[in-house]
């Protein structure tokens, strides 16, 4: 009797250790958050700026942190895919680079592009590079 009590406890030791991974939970799958840094740089002594967004759950040092990754989620993570701003901007020459990069939905994203002034990058960008 010893023998099978034994030989019993063995085979439920078994068990649990092969089923203890699974009772742990889910597996994680691809990470869905989204954690980004934002800048922009303006030439001829314009100064530069930089912010962090997170978005999935929305938050970081960006001032609107939901707009900024509701327009991020519509144009695929790429600025460039924005529906500009119908607005004027003076044709005043002061370049301003505005640069994104880090990761997306588990995917890493950089972009970078310079336009003729702070106007043109914001009505370009929306929300974006407004910090």
């Amino acid at each position: 009797m010893s023998f099978r009590i034994c030989t019993s406890l063995a085979v439920a030791t078994a068990v649990l250790a092969v089923a203890a991974p699974a009772a742990a939970g889910p597996r994680p799958g691809p990470p869905t958050g989204s954690r980004l840094v934002l800048t922009r740089v303006a030439e001829a002594g314009g100064g530069a700026a930089a912010v962090r967004l997170t978005c999935d759950p929305d938050g970081g040092g960006h001032p609107k942190p939901s707009q900024a990754c509701a327009a991020l989620s519509r144009a695929g993570a790429d600025p460039a895919r924005l529906t500009p701003a119908d607005r004027y901007c003076f044709l005043l020459y002061k370049p301003v680079t505005a640069q994104l990069s880090g990761m997306w939905r588990g995917r890493s994203v950089t972009w970078a592009h310079t336009y003729g002034n702070s106007c043109e990058m914001n009505r370009a960008t929306g929300v974006l590079f407004d910090f």
